[in-house]
């Protein structure tokens, strides 16, 4: 019977919700549902909440400041995980231009990252692995190109490809008879020299 349950949750004949996708709090466990992002003060009082299917954390800061400053707050320091700290993230300013302080450590992955967005792979902070459009979590990831210099490496996510050959989204997705299923990043260094220094300061700390 559990079998048989999640394998209908792996092809969502459970539900009517076609926005619902599995979600993934570590690598090894996950959810069938939503996730919500806030937004709160120190004080812990939410000023801000944004529901989505599962996706990355890092993409809603935007919204979740914007509702934030809507609802009266004046915000000049954000302090959240290595989620949210994106390149985009980092250009965000108040409602005076001012830019807004980000303390969120970097991740590599994210932050230094060349993605193909259209192709809508999430990375998930808690598992560290990217998420594919229909909620399946990498299977494990390797660094791919030179290593003396780093230069032109790429980080490879692997997911399993049992999962790839029923996926209700493997159209355009999975190629019929591929041996595996990527999905790959480009890690750029020297960037983010700002956010570096910053990072090794006092006040992040």
């Amino acid at each position: 019977m559990k079998e048989t349950v999640e394998d209908n949750q792996e092809n969502y004949a459970i539900s009517k919700d076609v926005d619902t996708r599995i979600g993934h709090k570590t690598a090894d466990s996950s959810f069938f549902g939503y996730n919500t992002h806030l937004a709160m003060t120190e004080e812990r009082i939410i000023t801000a909440a944004v529901v989505t299917s599962e996706k990355g954390a890092g993409p809603e800061l935007p919204k979740l400041l914007s509702e934030a400053q809507a609802n009266g707050m004046e915000v000049v320091t954000i302090i959240g995980d290595a989620a949210y700290s994106g390149k985009n993230n980092l250009k965000l300013s108040d409602v005076n231009g001012n830019k807004v302080r980000i303390v969120a450590k970097m991740n590599p992955t994210i932050t230094y990252g060349t993605r193909k967005e259209e192709e809508k792979f999430d990375y998930n902070k808690d598992a560290d692995m990217f998420v594919c459009p229909a909620g399946h979590l990498a299977m494990y990831k390797q660094v791919q190109g030179k290593k003396v210099d780093k230069s032109n490496q790429l980080m490879t996510y692997y997911f399993n490809i049992e999962k790839c050959k029923v996926c209700p989204l493997r159209h355009g997705c999975y190629k019929p008879e591929a041996k595996s299923r990527t999905y790959s990043v480009a890690i750029k260094t020297g960037e983010h020299e700002e956010q570096e220094i910053f990072q090794q300061s006092k006040y992040f700390k």
